[in-house]
């Protein structure tokens, strides 16, 4: 699935028993390969590339795909 800005994205922690990180897309800085700018819910800001099924992406509610 394609990410784009207003998509929320959840990324699980790496270490057992530490809960998942989740934040809003600000921008998609690039395609390929898939890297965000993301304000995360504990309101600090990063450029975030994710490896391979490390994160998920759930559409912003209301937005069309095309």
């Amino acid at each position: 699935m394609k990410a784009k800005a207003g998509d929320r994205i959840v990324v699980e922690s790496e270490r057992a028993g530490q809960p998942a990180r989740t934040g809003v897309i600000e921008e998609v800085v690039s395609g390929e390969p898939p890297r965000y700018r993301v304000r995360w819910d504990d309101r600090h800001t990063s450029t975030f590339t994710p490896s391979s099924g490390a994160a998920q992406i759930k559409k912003a509610v209301g937005a069309k795909r095309s």
